[in-house]
């Protein structure tokens, strides 16, 4: 009788070990494709081939990228798989062109679309955009740029450990998304450096950001059009324009931004803190729920701020009032120092005045004095330690 319990058990790892349900991940090197860790090869065949090949397994796959540097041109990450569970290791740094006419009208390098259960863990991505950034800021001529890494139209992916170096032109844009988890980033580009944001999120539910640090010539994280249940917290931003739902409002007709978290967070010498802004002109638009808290300010220009008119160059907008409806955003718990006199500025819509706004323990000082508060169209309350005092 002894016999029969190990007899039950080898028949289970036999079972086990040719069970199609339980199978180590596949392994697949970039290296194996032809990829050269140089800095100098064009690997981008070899990247495209492994991808096809995880893409087309039955079972779990992982990606190797070894430690180097690996050139590539515009990468195609395209599903659907056959696989939902394919992990994109890299150890290594990949580079973009150096010659930034190469991908400057690509809009994107490197991009993940119609994917599902896709995790893109360590590494570095260097766009080497600083070439472009000279070109805009010179007033020439220029191609728009590539954003570095895009998420379309896709869900269940983690990006882990990420380091998103000197971008053209937006770092990591989450568009069309669902169930997205960025977490351990980090966000490299020059103050100065157009455009270039953080993390930027349109059109997607259930993204999560997470200690994370950024900085950058643009937000450090930007909310568009379309936004649902955005979870973030634990950022430093800075340098940059701090963290920001638009703008929003362009088109008459455009989703809205709802249930959003923003908390644990710290701006150190941004442009802005927290900060909400819309074209001022028509649009069927709104913010609903939003929720700052627990946020440090250290010499920021306008740590809290609502603009509604926002009207670039003066064109398509004078003279009209935004229709994005902003309603149910709480601050609480925010602190700091502000570079600027008035550090709360609440310039909302006459058409669609702010409701709801709710003000709870802000203390916010300019040059170890209280700082000032401007409201127009702003309606709500104040509770707690409020500094400066309320203007709602």
């Amino acid at each position: 009788m002894a016999l029969l319990p190990l007899l039950i058990t080898l028949l289970f790892i036999i079972f086990c070990a040719s069970s199609p349900f339980v199978r180590a991940a596949q392994l697949i090197s970039v290296l194996s494709y032809g990829a050269r860790p140089d800095g100098k090869t064009d690997s981008t065949k070899a990247f495209a081939a492994a991808w096809s090949q995880a893409c087309a397994s039955t079972q779990p796959a992982t990606i190797s990228v070894p430690k180097g540097s690996f050139s590539l041109g515009q990468v195609r990450f395209q599903g659907p798989c056959k696989n939902t569970a394919i992990l994109l290791r890299i150890d290594g740094t990949l580079v973009a062109p150096s010659d930034y006419k190469v991908i400057g009208s690509a809009q994107n390098w490197l991009i993940f679309e119609h994917v599902s259960g896709v995790t893109l863990s360590g590494g570095t991505l260097d766009g080497q955009g600083s070439g472009l950034w000279s070109c805009k800021n010179s007033g020439k001529d220029c191609p728009s740029g590539a954003t570095t890494l895009s998420l379309s139209n896709s869900k269940n992916i983690v990006i882990s450990g990420l380091h998103s170096l000197n971008s053209q032109l937006f770092h990591i844009v989450v568009n069309g998304c669902r169930n997205v988890r960025i977490q351990g980033v980090k966000i490299t580009a020059s103050g100065t450096s157009p455009n270039t944001d953080g993390i930027h999120v349109q059109l997607s539910s259930g993204v999560t950001i997470l200690n994370s640090k950024i900085g950058t010539g643009d937000d450090c994280v930007s909310v568009g059009p379309g936004t649902t249940n955005l979870w973030i917290e634990n950022v430093v931003c800075g340098p940059g324009h701090g963290i920001s739902i638009g703008s929003l409002g362009r088109d008459l007709k455009e989703p809205g931004v709802q249930n959003v978290t923003v908390k644990t967070v710290t701006f150190i010498g941004t442009q802005n803190g927290l900060r909400i802004k819309t074209w001022g002109r028509p649009s069927n638009g709104f913010v609903k729920n939003v929720l700052f808290q627990h946020a440090i300010m250290t010499n920021v220009q306008n740590p809290i701020v609502i603009d509604q008119n926002y009207c670039p160059d003066n064109k398509n907008c004078p003279g009209q009032a935004s229709g994005v409806k902003i309603s149910g955003v709480t601050y609480q718990d925010i602190h700091g120092t502000s570079a600027t006199k008035v550090a709360v500025r609440f310039d909302c819509s006459k058409r669609s005045p702010c409701t709801g706004i709710r003000m709870e323990n802000v203390r916010l000082t300019y040059n170890n004095q209280p700082a000032g508060a401007s409201c127009n169209n702003a309606d709500g309350t104040a509770s707690g330690f409020i500094q400066p005092s309320s203007c709602l």
